[in-house]
């Protein structure tokens, strides 16, 4: 496949490495600097920009019939306009807050748990995350999709940053040296404690999933999500 990959920090060469790895090549490298787009010679866009710059981005693939990946956070409020929009281009739009593959089953067991966990009016939610102190937005999104899972199956309404009451799911957000991310839900009751987590080990898996997505993505018309790339219904 030709790729294009808007935003070119460290997850962008990351996900150059893998790219050329499995065989596909990059053909244009896109960041704050580039002046010109030429989506011709894209198979399919993958987008690790900032939120200032995802959706210009995402909306010129769209327009030009280029199949797109984003992973960029904190641009969500422009979501359903992005989602109309691939719509009525007969496009094809994939967003995760998370690409890697383990987070994603992650977030099926959180749902999952949370649907066991939601007449259980005696144990109290929370989230908390951890990350390394250059990202810039907190909470991360993958806590933000955990909070939506929670959100979903439970009485809980909105989540909080640091804040908690009778229908507020807490979130906590630390930023510590070079942690690539980690994430626990907890269900805290007086009798007992469970909790779920996931620890990245690396940016790795991140970059993996997004090709992955990638590549799944190619002759495809529609807004999917990494539940459609891993077949998790």
């Amino acid at each position: 496949m030709k790729i294009a990959l808007f935003g070119y920090g460290k997850m962008g060469k990351m996900i150059e490495q893998i790219c050329q790895k499995r065989g596909h090549s990059i053909v244009a490298r896109i960041d704050e600097h580039t002046t010109e787009v030429d989506y011709r010679e894209m198979d399919v866009a993958i987008d690790f920009s900032i939120p200032e710059s995802a959706v210009a981005n995402i909306k010129g693939c769209l327009l030009a019939g280029v199949p797109v990946i984003s992973g960029t956070t904190g641009w969500l409020d422009d979501y359903k306009e992005i989602t109309e929009l691939c719509k009525l281009q007969k496009g094809a739009f994939l967003y995760a807050s998370n690409f890697s593959l383990g987070v994603n089953i992650f977030f099926e067991l959180n749902t999952y748990l949370a649907r066991m966990m939601a007449n259980l009016k005696n144990y109290e939610a929370e989230i908390e995350e951890t990350h390394h102190i250059h990202k810039v937005d907190a909470p991360s999104g993958t806590a933000i999709t955990l909070a939506e899972g929670i959100i979903g199956e439970t009485s809980y309404t909105h989540w909080a940053l640091d804040k908690s009451g009778k229908h507020i799911l807490s979130i906590h957000s630390h930023r510590k040296g070079e942690i690539p991310g980690t994430h626990e839900v907890t269900y805290a009751g007086a009798e007992d404690q469970l909790s779920i987590k996931h620890i990245a080990h690396g940016r790795e898996g991140f970059a993996l999933g997004a090709v992955v997505a990638a590549e799944w993505i190619i002759g495809k018309n529609g807004v999917f999500s990494m539940k459609d790339v891993l077949n998790l219904g």
